[in-house]
């Protein structure tokens, strides 16, 4: 296989890792092909796909822009908003929420580092979870709403972006915190410092879309309020286990976006 048929492969596997959307033909039998051990994709590929994690969230992103820029036809600025909202869930099928809010039961409800990785690997949704899901939805609608719409569908493709490559840079510095799960691969086989520093530019490249409707002022509030995001969930998650899982790499993804979002919305008001 030639190197960009690899890399291709690599962002189809990064785009069905991360959304609902397939990019491959399905299977006659997907039940038998489950069950081949050689359907089961290689540590090797999770660590490549992590490169194209920003590229990934472009794409969410760029779909939330556009069902914002339709929705704004007929509905106001508000609504708008939601349904761009929903349609991100719809597209990645809420993994990054999920896991923010798995992530906040196990912190919240966790008094030792075992007990927290046991709530966080319990599918039911607990009170921490669901306050801290409610307020995180709330925040990134509120935020959205009061930017000026013409800058929000830049800000929509940057901040999904830009938190992909916060997500990718976490699990890169970040050590595994279970013995097996579903991030576990990555572990195995961690991604080079080569396939971070792509995830890097190809997320810092993509923010600067945000320069067609805002000042660079407000695209540097955006990522130093992305930093903070990434930092104050990194804290609060190694401090307790000692490491990172699937749910906390997600709740490093919102964490960031939302961060985005403040940070712009800072930089826009005060002005």
């Amino acid at each position: 296989m030639s190197r960009a048929r690899e890399e291709l492969s690599a962002f189809g596997f990064a785009v069905r890792l991360l959304t609902r959307w397939p990019l491959q033909r399905r299977r006659a039998n997907p039940a038998a092909d489950l069950a081949s051990s050689a359907a089961a994709p290689a540590a090797t590929q999770y660590a490549a796909a992590v490169a194209w994690y920003p590229l990934a969230g472009t794409l969410v992103g760029a779909f939330a822009g556009i069902v914002f820029c339709l929705a704004c036809l007929v509905f106001p600025v508000p609504l708008a908003v939601v349904l761009a909202t929903a349609a991100t869930l719809l597209a990645t099928g809420a993994l990054h929420e999920d896991g923010f809010a798995d992530a906040c039961d196990g912190l919240g409800g966790g008094a030792t580092r075992e007990r927290a990785l046991e709530i966080m690997r319990d599918p039911r949704l607990g009170t921490y979870g669901a306050a801290g899901l409610g307020l995180l939805l709330a925040a990134k609608v509120l935020a959205l709403s009061t930017t000026p719409p013409a800058a929000i569908p830049w800000l929509l493709v940057a901040a999904h972006a830009a938190s992909r490559a916060s997500m990718a840079l976490a699990l890169a510095s970040g050590t595994y915190a279970r013995a097996a799960g579903i991030a576990a691969p990555l572990a195995e086989a961690a991604p080079s410092s080569a396939r971070i520093a792509i995830a890097i530019l190809i997320g810092g490249a993509v923010s600067c879309t945000l320069l067609f409707e805002a000042a660079p002022t407000a695209l540097l509030a955006g990522i130093g309020g992305l930093a903070l995001g990434h930092l104050l969930m990194r804290r609060a998650y190694e401090r307790r286990l000692g490491g990172y899982t699937g749910d906390c790499l997600g709740a490093v993804q919102q964490a960031s976006e939302l961060g985005m979002y403040l940070g712009v919305l800072a930089a826009i008001r005060t002005l």
